[in-house]
C-alpha cells in the first residue's frame, strides 16, 4: 500500500511539472487568397474571436477565426477608398478604430472608421486631419501615436520646407475621437544635420521627441535635445541634454507615465565610428522641468564576453541595437537589446551603414513624417535605411537584457542566446515577447538538428532566466513568424506562420 501510494505522488507531481510547460497549438487553415505577399495585423480577440486585417493589393478586409481558428467570416472594408497610403490600427475591448490616410487630388486625408467586434462600421467614417500637398504621396505625412493607457491618440505631421526651422502640427483626441487639441509649434533646427526622431505621446496627452545633430560625416550624433510640449501649449520646451563627449546613434525615447518622468536612451561610443562603449541614459522630470539624472555605463569585460557568441570582446555590441524598453513602478526600467546585421554577397554591413544616410529627412517632399510601427514596441534597423539589397542574409543573435534603478544604475544582465538568420527574409527570424505578469517570456525560432522549432526563455523580475522545454504540438511545415506574433490574452498568442506559399495564423495557449 505504501509503494502504491508513493507511485500516486510521483505521477502526480511528474503530471503538474510537465503541465506547467503544457501547451496547445491550433492553425488556421491556409487560404489560396493569403499568399506570402500578404500584409496583415493582428487586431486582437473580442467575443471569443479572433480579428486579423489583411491586405491584398486593393483588397483590404478583416478575417474573423472562432477558437479553433476555422474561418467565421471576410468582412470587406468597402468604406476604404480604392488607394491608401497607410493603416494603423488601434484594438479595445469590444471595438476598434482603423485609422487610415489617403490622398484625393492634392489634400491628404488622416480618417478614422470605429468597427465593433464583428468589423462592422459604426457610423461613417471621420475626418481627423487634412493637408494640401503639391506631390503624390506615397508615404504617409502623419505620424500616429497612442498613449499607453489607450485614453489619448495623437498624429503628428512635420514641415520641413524650411531646413533651418521645423514646423510641427500635432492633433490630439481621447478614445472616442473626441477633439481635445491642435497645437502648432516651430521647431529650430540649428545645425546642418539636424533631425527629429521617435515622437511619443503620455497618459497626459503630452508628446515628446528627440532633436539631434548628426557630425559631418553623418554617422554619429553629436548633440542631442529633448523637446516636450504640453497638450494644450504651442510653446516647445527645448532641454539641452549632456553628452560629455561621447556619440551616439540609436536614440529611443520612452515615457514614464507612473513617475511623470522622460527616459532618452542610447548605446554610445567614445569615439568616431568607434566601438561601442555602453548605454547612454537621461531622465527627465517633466513636472518640474528639470534633469533628474544621466548616466554613461560603460560595459564591463564580463558582460562583453556573455553577450559575443565569438570574437573580440571589444566589439561585442557593435552590432546590437535597442528593441524593448519597459518602465518600472519605481523609476527603474529594463532593455532588451538584440544582435542584429545583414551581409549581401559577402559584404557585411556594420551599424554605421544603416544610418550613414540619414532616413529622417525628404527633401522631395514638403511635408515629412517619421514614426515607428509601434512606439511602445521595438524595431529593426534593416528596413531603416529602404536599401533593397540583393540577394541579402539576415542576422539575428544574442539578445542582451539589462536592469537599471532609477538613479540610472546597472543592476543586473542576463542573456538569451540565440542564432539566426534567413536569406532575403527577414520575417522568420527575431522575436516577440509575451507578459504574463510574473515574467516576460522570449519566444523566437530555434534550429535543432535541422528543424526549426518555436523555443521560449523567461525572465522574472529579478533578472532570473529560465529555458522552458521547447514547444510541441509543432506540425510539420508551418515556419511560425514570431517576430509578428501579438499577444492577445494572459497566456495567449496569435503567431503568423507561412505553409507553403500561402499565410496562415497559430493560436499558441500556454
Amino acid at each position: 500500500m505504501h509503494k502504491k501510494l508513493c507511485f500516486l505522488i510521483a505521477a502526480v507531481c511528474a503530471f503538474a511539472v510537465t503541465s506547467l510547460y503544457a501547451q496547445t497549438i491550433v492553425y488556421s487553415e491556409p487560404d489560396r487568397s493569403d499568399a506570402r505577399g500578404l500584409n496583415f495585423e493582428i487586431i486582437g480577440k473580442m467575443n471569443n474571436h479572433y480579428l486579423i486585417y489583411k491586405n491584398m493589393r486593393n483588397d483590404n478586409h478583416v478575417s474573423i477565426y472562432d477558437n479553433d481558428m476555422q474561418l467565421v467570416t471576410n468582412e470587406k472594408l468597402s468604406f476604404l477608398p480604392d488607394k491608401i497610403i497607410n493603416s494603423d490600427i488601434l484594438a479595445y475591448r469590444n471595438f476598434f478604430y482603423f485609422f487610415y490616410q489617403y490622398q484625393h487630388r492634392n489634400v491628404v486625408y488622416a480618417m478614422a472608421a470605429k468597427l465593433d467586434a464583428d468589423a462592422k462600421i459604426i457610423g461613417e467614417p471621420q475626418t481627423l486631419d487634412t493637408t494640401q500637398v503639391n506631390f503624390l504621396a506615397n508615404n504617409k505625412v502623419y505620424s500616429y501615436m497612442v498613449s499607453e493607457d489607450k485614453q489619448k491618440i495623437g498624429f503628428v505631421k512635420i514641415n520641413t520646407k524650411n531646413e533651418n526651422n521645423y514646423f510641427v502640427t500635432s492633433v490630439i483626441f481621447d478614445d472616442s475621437l473626441t477633439p481635445l487639441s491642435k497645437s502648432y509649434m516651430s521647431v529650430d533646427m540649428p545645425e546642418r544635420n539636424s533631425f527629429l526622431t521617435e515622437f511619443t505621446i503620455d497618459n497626459d496627452g503630452d508628446i515628446a521627441f528627440v532633436r539631434a545633430a548628426g557630425g559631418a560625416q553623418k554617422d554619429n550624433i553629436v548633440s542631442l535635445s529633448l523637446i516636450s510640449k504640453r497638450m494644450n501649449d504651442n510653446l516647445p520646451r527645448v532641454h539641452e541634454l549632456p553628452l560629455n563627449k561621447i556619440y551616439l546613434d540609436d536614440v529611443r525615447v520612452k515615457v514614464d507615465n507612473d513617475n511623470k518622468n522622460y527616459l532618452v536612451t542610447s548605446f554610445y561610443t567614445k569615439a568616431r565610428r568607434g566601438n561601442v562603449d555602453g548605454l547612454y541614459a537621461t531622465l527627465y522630470d517633466k513636472t518640474n522641468d528639470s534633469l533628474i539624472n544621466t548616466t554613461y555605463t560603460t560595459f564591463s569585460d564580463e558582460l562583453r564576453n556573455s553577450v559575443k557568441s565569438n570574437g573580440n570582446p571589444r566589439f561585442a555590441f557593435n552590432d546590437f541595437f535597442l528593441q524593448n524598453i519597459v518602465m518600472r513602478k519605481d523609476g527603474g526600467y529594463v532593455i532588451a537589446a538584440e544582435s542584429v546585421y545583414s551581409s549581401s554577397r559577402g559584404n557585411q554591413y556594420n551599424r554605421w551603414d544603416y544610418f550613414n544616410s540619414y532616413p529622417f529627412y525628404s527633401p522631395s517632399a514638403a511635408y515629412y513624417y517619421y514614426s515607428y510601427s509601434n512606439p511602445f514596441g521595438y524595431y529593426y534597423p534593416w528596413s531603416r535605411g529602404g536599401y533593397g539589397f540583393q540577394n541579402t542574409r539576415y542576422f539575428a543573435d544574442n539578445i542582451a537584457l539589462l536592469s537599471f534603478d532609477s538613479t540610472g544604475n546597472l543592476t543586473w544582465s542576463n542573456v538569451i542566446h540565440k542564432s539566426q538568420y534567413d536569406d532575403n527574409t527577414d520575417n522568420f527570424i527575431g522575436y516577440t515577447t509575451m507578459n504574463t505578469g510574473s515574467e516576460v517570456h522570449f519566444l523566437y525560432n530555434e534550429t535543432v538538428r535541422k528543424n526549426v522549432l518555436l523555443s521560449d526563455q523567461s525572465i522574472t523580475p529579478d533578472g532570473q532566466l529560465t529555458h522552458s522545454p521547447t514547444l510541441h504540438n509543432l506540425d510539420r511545415g508551418y515556419e511560425f513568424m514570431p517576430r509578428l506574433g501579438k499577444q492577445v490574452g494572459a497566456k495567449q498568442m496569435i503567431i503568423p506562420c507561412a505553409y507553403r506559399n500561402y499565410i496562415c495564423f497559430a493560436k499558441v495557449d500556454f
